[in-house]
């Protein structure tokens, strides 16, 4: 019997150490197994030192370990409770997360969807765009209708022509129309090819770059500085892309000599989208100035004929009033006279009257004569 009980002893202690490693996350309860536990092995430990002296302990042992026991098999019942509702929790929670990020991926999906679609749709403008800069052609039509643009934008429909021919029978994009009927010719250049070339052949490419500019400008300054039909001395040469301008700036030729300064010396400008619109501001500006001045020379004009007018009238109220004053002296003069008339009328009536007798007729005689 005492070796069953010890077999039993022995499956209980396995039992209880199985349930304290199952129930890993109760860490205070496993203290309190593990205490258990100690007081168990000590128990055995005394019922086994104990055996030879009396048999009644074994009973008492064996209630003990009953009670205990049952105890033990109370609080792995708790835990195992516990762990099952943790790992729901734990369970309901990584079904949560899991939800979550299936989400996420798929907002993730229609993101990269999305973007893929705008690289295609990008990578199909680039394509145009190149086509359309592939071209001599194509760039010099596009720095047209960027120029057109910037003309319209800036300046009235009336101070600017596209496509201007000379009598030389030469055509610029555009001239800006000032005042006294002179001409600003301006032409558009596009040196594309060579600039693209840069960043991959280096100093070849550079020097084709500086010809290209220097051939543009040499061009420019024969063909449409004409002053003989009314242009200016000086022209602009635009340049359509601000990087490919700034190139320009920066770039010298072989002699050390700035590509913006060989221009200056032909009396060639060149000019930026960005720059050109600030000049055409400009020139707005001063157009609209010489057209107050305009106006203002023509109202001082028209001033100057009312001045005129009037002082024409008053010449004339002058004389009409030298005429009315010698009006007024004639009439008072008639006024007296007629005056004298009736006068001398009513002395006669009364003298020649049968009624009044005549005492003094050479008198009355001389008074009438005196009156006549």
């Amino acid at each position: 019997m005492t070796g069953v009980l010890i077999g039993l002893l022995v499956v209980v202690a396995g039992l209880v150490l199985w349930l304290v490693m199952q129930s890993s996350k109760g860490q205070q309860k496993n203290q309190m197994l593990e205490t258990q536990l100690s007081e168990l092995r000590r128990d055995l430990q005394g019922f086994v030192s104990a055996q030879a002296q009396s048999t009644g302990q074994i009973a008492a042992i064996g209630q003990t370990v009953g009670q205990r026991l049952d105890a033990v098999t109370k609080t792995l019942g708790d835990n195992v409770a516990a762990a099952a509702n943790i790992a729901a929790q734990s369970q309901n929670s990584m079904q949560g997360e899991l939800r979550n990020t299936r989400e996420q991926i798929l907002a993730m999906q229609r993101q990269l969807g999305e973007v893929q679609q705008a690289s295609r749709e990008l990578s199909g403008a680039t394509q145009t765009l190149q086509g359309i800069l592939g071209g001599a052609k194509t760039r010099g039509s596009l720095g047209e209708i960027t120029l057109e643009g910037l003309l319209e934008d800036a300046l009235p429909a009336a101070h600017y022509k596209i496509q201007h021919r000379f009598s030389t029978g030469e055509v610029v994009d555009a001239v800006i129309l000032l005042r006294d009927k002179k001409l600003l010719a301006v032409d558009s250049k596009f040196p594309l090819e060579a600039f693209r070339r840069i960043t991959t052949e280096g100093d070849d490419a550079r020097k084709a770059f500086v010809s290209a500019v220097k051939g543009h400008a040499d061009s420019i300054a024969r063909k449409y500085i004409l002053p003989e039909e009314n242009t200016l001395d000086l022209a602009l040469m635009f340049v359509p892309s601000e990087s490919v301008y700034y190139e320009l700036l920066m770039t010298s030729d072989g002699k050390g000599q700035a590509l913006d300064v060989y221009c200056r010396d032909l009396r060639i400008f060149p000019v930026s989208p960005n720059t050109l619109y600030a000049q055409l501001c400009v020139i707005s500006m001063g157009l609209r100035g010489m057209q107050i001045e305009e106006n203002a020379r023509r109202l001082y004009a028209t001033l100057s004929g009312v001045q005129k007018q009037l002082e024409t009238l008053a010449d004339v109220f002058s004389r009409l009033g030298n005429h009315v004053k010698n009006a007024q002296a004639s009439f008072t003069d008639a006024d007296k006279r007629l005056e004298k008339a009736q006068n001398t009328l009513e002395n006669l009536l009364s003298a020649s009257s049968p009624d009044s007798p005549l005492e003094n007729p050479q008198a009355t005689l001389a008074l009438s004569d005196s009156d006549s």
